[in-house]
């Protein structure tokens, strides 16, 4: 059975992803920033039923190295690296310090780099791997109040794109995971602007951004189809298909939304195919259906 690395192994798509696959047999290790506090009781669980846990921090590049080092030690290998860890943001845009923006960018777009510049070299030299990654609906587009956090996963987007075909031809699949919004830990850990100065300048809209998380945590309320075990589900049926024939991008939604992001994606499908193709280059999208 495959041996899988999944970051940010503690957080709401990380557990019930790590237990699902555990369940199925797989060799499971995974990443927390540290075992205590808050994560004590979540690495017991996971430690208990099985998964391997090394503390690594994904915004510094020693601790990423040594993390994934251990990782692949522990379990004798890697074929699949899931690239879970993420960090949120919310409130209006110009209220957002490049301070906030950068800690949001440095987890989710530069962590991953460094997870990537970690667990590669082991993947390229034996031949094959699957890696997985963790986006989101608004990595497609964006709504009001979520821009920070929205920039992130569209660049983590374009750097996947590029990744999907510049490791084809080393025998590495890529995987996009788009989730709509479900309700995790996740909303509480979100970077939050902190300008009361500036804000006061918005006036009554200043209150908008709290009157629509309202909503949103409403909306989650009334949609119990819409929880994190989705995403445990969507990994496992991806990793359960064939290699070279698992889809770019997933989408996990039951808010409504999915379809209309789907749509999108059938469409850029097919124009970067169509742009590859022009350029004579197609045969580097050989490993996604």
């Amino acid at each position: 059975m495959q041996n899988v690395m999944i970051t940010g192994i503690a957080g709401g798509f990380g557990k019930p992803t790590a237990l699902a696959l555990l369940e199925k047999g797989y060799q499971v290790a995974g990443c927390v920033r540290g075992r205590e506090g808050k994560n004590a009781e979540t690495v017991g669980m996971l430690e208990a039923a099985g998964a391997q846990i090394v503390e690594m921090d994904v915004t510094d590049t020693a601790s990423t190295e040594r993390g994934i080092a251990e990782a692949i030690k522990h379990l004798g290998g890697l074929d699949v690296l899931f690239n879970n860890a993420g960090i949120g943001s919310y409130g209006i845009q110009e209220l957002m310090s490049p301070e906030d923006m950068a800690r949001v960018f440095d987890v989710n777009v530069m962590g991953v780099q460094r997870v990537m510049r970690a667990a590669l070299p082991h993947m390229r030299a034996q031949g094959r791997g699957t890696v997985l990654y963790t986006s989101s609906l608004i990595g497609r587009i964006a709504t009001p109040f979520y821009g920070t956090y929205s920039a992130s996963k569209w660049a983590l987007e374009a750097i996947v794109e590029c990744y999907r075909t510049e490791l084809s031809g080393f025998g590495i699949e890529s995987c996009i995971i788009e989730p709509g919004a479900m309700p995790t830990a996740f909303f509480d850990g979100m970077v939050a602007p902190t300008e009361p100065e500036r804000e006061v300048e918005y006036g009554e809209f200043a209150a908008v951004p709290a009157m629509s998380a309202a909503g949103l945590a409403q909306m989650l309320d009334a949609t119990p189809d819409q929880r994190p075990e989705r995403i445990a589900e969507a990994v496992v049926a991806l990793l359960e298909k064939p290699f070279g024939h698992k889809p770019f991008r997933t989408v996990v939604d039951h808010t409504g939304v999915g379809p209309q992001i789907e749509h999108y994606n059938d469409v850029l499908h097919d124009v970067t195919r169509n742009i590859m193709t022009g350029f004579g280059i197609e045969d580097m999208l050989r490993l996604n259906a």
